[in-house]
Order: structure tokens, then C-alpha cells, then sequence
């Protein structure tokens, strides 16, 4: 079955770094785009980066862009999110998101909390 486990969140001051990680296991990882997704409390789930399945290309929130980095190693099974300058409203759980045919996959979230 489909796995997907994030790892990597913490807390961090504002303009700190953090690289969050989600292995992937149960299905071909490399056939398929991998994203990340964050919720914070309050709010409705949003999408912050994809990455095609070669990792060719990749698209990035509008509030993330030349702050985070998603990419991903197809020998490893995973995908990363390297964010960088991070602000305290980038504060959320972040969720790892493959779409196989009609249906989502999750993994369980990893908490950031970007705070002085």
C-alpha cells in the first residue's frame, strides 16, 4: 500500500531554514509527481510545490517562490522540500501529496513552527 512519511519539521526563528523529507514506499515513486501541501490552523489546505516525476519541473505557491526548493531523488524514493528564509506565517503542518489515478495520498504531516 501507498506510504508516505514526512520527517524534518521543527521550530525555527524567522529568516531560519529547514528541510523537510517524505519517503515514499508502495507504488512506482518515479512514475509519478510528488507535491507539498501545508495547513495552518484556521486555514484551508494549501499546495506550496510540485515536481513532475523526472523532476524536470517543478511550480511553487506564488508566497513561497525563491524561498523554497522542492526536488526530489528517484533512487531514494523521496522527496524534499529545502525552505529557506522562512517566515512566521510559513507556520503549518506540511503534508507529502502523491495523485494516483483519481485518488490522494497523504502522509501524516510534519509540524513547522517558524518563531523568535
Amino acid at each position: 500500500q501507498v506510504q508516505l512519511v514526512e520527517s524534518g519539521g521543527g521550530l525555527v526563528q524567522p529568516g531560519g531554514s529547514l528541510r523537510l523529507s517524505c519517503a515514499a514506499s508502495g507504488f512506482i515513486f518515479s512514475s509519478y509527481s510528488m507535491s507539498w501541501y501545508r495547513q495552518a490552523p484556521g486555514k484551508e489546505r494549501e499546495l506550496v510545490a510540485s515536481v513532475t516525476n523526472t523532476g524536470g519541473v517543478t511550480t511553487y505557491a506564488d508566497s513561497v517562490k525563491g524561498r523554497f526548493t522542492i526536488s526530489r531523488d528517484n533512487g531514494m524514493n523521496t522527496v524534499y522540500l529545502q525552505m529557506n528564509r522562512l517566515k512566521a506565517e510559513d507556520t503549518a503542518v506540511y503534508y507529502c501529496n502523491t495523485l494516483r489515478g483519481i485518488r490522494n495520498y497523504w502522509g501524516q504531516g510534519t509540524q513547522v513552527t517558524v518563531s523568535s
